[in-house]
């Protein structure tokens, strides 16, 4: 509810915060692992500019102040790979094609609460990977070796230990 009440008009809960909880279930676990942080991915107009995002965290910080929040307009994210990545992409046309270009297909998944409580979902590759506990590399915008160093970096094995990881491209 709290990101909600920000008010935007495509927004999505997603990537490990919905995969980690559902991995979580999976394996079985009591109590979830603690999460690094919850991404909130929205597609606004560009012209709101990057101080919107700081700003959309800071409320969501104000609201509930214990949750690491990372708020990305993915109208902007080309713009994040120009000037972080030196890489040139296309900029995005929709929050479901933001959320469709994360390195793994199991974390290409986001959830939003709609105005009646109901959940809705954004999986645009679908949610085989994520319920069928498998890690595979998604091409779109990422390197097989980003990839790889995320799967390294966030121990998704040593989490996970029933996940079937893709090593090869």
């Amino acid at each position: 509810m709290a990101v909600r009440s920000l008010g935007l008009n495509s927004w999505c809960i997603g990537a490990g915060a919905v995969r980690s909880l559902v991995w979580d279930v999976l394996h079985g676990f009591e109590t979830p692992l603690q999460l690094q942080d919850v991404d909130v991915v929205h597609f606004t107009s560009e012209a709101l500019g990057p101080q919107s995002d700081a700003d959309l965290e800071s409320r969501l910080r104000a609201l509930i102040p214990a949750v690491q929040w990372e708020v990305t307009n993915q109208a902007t994210v080309h713009h994040w790979f120009a000037n972080s990545l030196g890489q040139v992409v296309p900029a995005l046309a929709s929050l479901q094609e933001g959320v469709s270009t994360w390195p793994e297909f199991a974390t290409c998944v986001g959830v939003y609460l709609n105005q009646d409580e109901s959940i809705g979902v954004v999986a645009p590759h679908g949610l085989d990977d994520l319920f069928g506990l498998r890690v595979r590399h998604n091409p779109l915008r990422a390197s097989f070796s980003v990839y790889q160093q995320r799967v390294e970096s966030k121990r998704f094995a040593e989490r996970w230990p029933l996940l079937s990881i893709d090593a090869a491209p």
